[in-house]
């Protein structure tokens, strides 16, 4: 009898040391995540040139910059050139200002004048994709107004982008419009064309929702990412904008359910940082260092 229970351990012991030995293989065999580092050029707090941010944000292992539309091409490009680091999207610079739902038309044309021409430097820079918010919503625009501007507005600006091969990548952001996943899908599919996608920020999700259903419902119309956290106790704390108030990985986003919405849609490419911490050369070490254990989860 006790040779019978012996052996029967033994098989036991076995199995289990075959079944974690095929877990371990499987976990050792996983491919990497194919993401980029880069980081939103006007979180660079660093002081000096824009060659000079630009290098330390190389030095701290970035690979790629978010610079914004409107500034000067070819200081831009001295400093991609000299540092090493690629365009990963360039940010629209008129879209807060001169929205594309405000009242006077002539103000939509200007901010239409600015993705135009934030089109042009994203070619210039040799990226594929912009970021544009679409327009803010409030007591003198209303939602529906909002929405009819700001489409009518983008579809201007598809024959451009399709010409240039340059992708236009809405963002969400608190701009009390475009509330939901599949608000986001009905408002491209009535842009109707697929040179516009989304350019889905992370952190901006969490005052009313969970990033990783974002992620879902979206799925392969995300051009790129935003990296950035956020903290809904603080937010219930002391207020909503100190919710971003808190380093990465110390707030709230649930990292390993949106890495893993991540990878069932499929998205690979620019991870682009938007988070405090840029303002020294340790703080953007310690940021890029943060963004390689999110990734690895």
């Amino acid at each position: 009898m006790s040779s019978r229970r012996h052996f029967l351990q033994s098989l036991s012991s076995t199995a289990l040391l075959a079944a974690t030995g095929s877990i371990n293989a499987q976990e050792a065999a996983k491919p990497a995540r194919k993401l980029r580092k880069a980081i939103m050029g006007g979180t660079l707090g660093i002081k000096g040139t824009l060659i000079e941010k630009y290098t330390a944000a190389k030095t701290a292992g970035y690979e790629g910059v978010e610079p914004a539309g409107g500034m000067n091409q070819q200081e831009v490009l001295d400093a991609l050139g000299k540092s090493g680091l690629q365009a990963a999207s360039v940010c629209c610079h008129t879209h807060w200002k001169q929205t594309l739902t405000h009242n006077d038309p002539a103000v939509r044309e200007q901010g239409l004048q600015g993705v135009l021409q934030t089109l042009r430097d994203a070619k210039a820079y040799g990226t594929d994709s912009i970021l544009v918010v679409p327009g803010v919503c409030n007591e003198e625009v209303p939602y529906d107004l909002a929405w009819e501007r700001s489409i009518a507005e983008i579809k201007k600006a598809v024959p451009l982008a399709k010409e240039l091969g340059v992708k236009i990548s809405i963002e969400n952001v608190w701009n009390n419009f475009i509330l939901s996943p599949l608000e986001a899908v009905r408002y491209l599919d009535e842009v109707g064309d697929p040179i516009v996608g989304w350019h889905f920020d992370i952190g901006n999700v969490l005052r009313y929702g969970w990033p990783e259903q974002w992620i879902k419902v979206l799925g392969k119309r995300i051009n790129r990412i935003h990296v950035k956290e956020y903290s809904t106790k603080k937010m219930k704390d002391e207020g909503v904008w100190k919710g971003f108030d808190c380093d990465l990985t110390e707030g709230d986003n649930n990292w390993p359910a949106i890495m893993q919405a991540l990878d069932a849609a499929s998205y690979t490419g620019w991870a682009i940082s938007e988070q405090r911490g840029g303002i020294n050369p340790g703080g953007l070490k310690t940021l890029t260092e943060r963004m390689d254990k999110i990734f690895a989860l």
